[in-house]
């Protein structure tokens, strides 16, 4: 495949995208593979501050098969996501100076929070409630090993 000079975009998020299409796949049948969630918002929130719209979207797709994949409300993550990284990461990282705690904070933030904003909105629209279940913290521990390696 012979590329431009001048296209300097890389292929690594068309790539990461396969990959994380099988991560879901088997995530789905083995229950000790954690979804990945704040790991796409970490990519969700530098696709948004590099105004990428190519990675943007490409993350949005991830996120509506997640979603899919989970039976969540369409969208949910995306726009969870876009409020979280708009209007309460910035209070976090202004008040905290540890980069640690910030990615601690962050992925708590991602599935505590997206638990509570998914309970709203299934009050709003009637849906049935969501469970909890006790994976969760294995889940936030996991995916807290892998943000602190990143």
């Amino acid at each position: 495949m012979q590329r431009s000079i001048s296209y300097k975009n890389p292929l690594a998020p068309y790539l990461y995208v396969v990959a994380f299409l099988l991560y879901t796949a088997l995530s789905g049948i083995y229950l000790f593979l954690p979804p990945l969630l704040s790991i796409l918002f970490i990519y969700f929130s530098k696709a948004l501050k590099k105004e990428d719209p190519v990675s943007l979207f490409l993350i949005s797709a991830c996120l509506l098969l997640f979603e899919a994949e989970n039976g969540y409300v369409l969208f949910s993550t995306v726009i969870y996501f876009a409020v979280i990284y708009r209007y309460v990461m910035p209070k976090i990282t202004q008040s905290l100076g540890c980069n640690s705690c910030i990615k601690l904070l962050s992925v708590i933030l991602v599935y505590i929070g997206f638990f509570v904003f998914h309970s709203v909105l299934s009050s709003v629209f009637l849906l049935p409630e969501p469970s909890i279940d006790y994976y969760v913290i294995y889940y936030i521990a996991i995916e807290f090993l892998i943000m602190s390696i990143l």
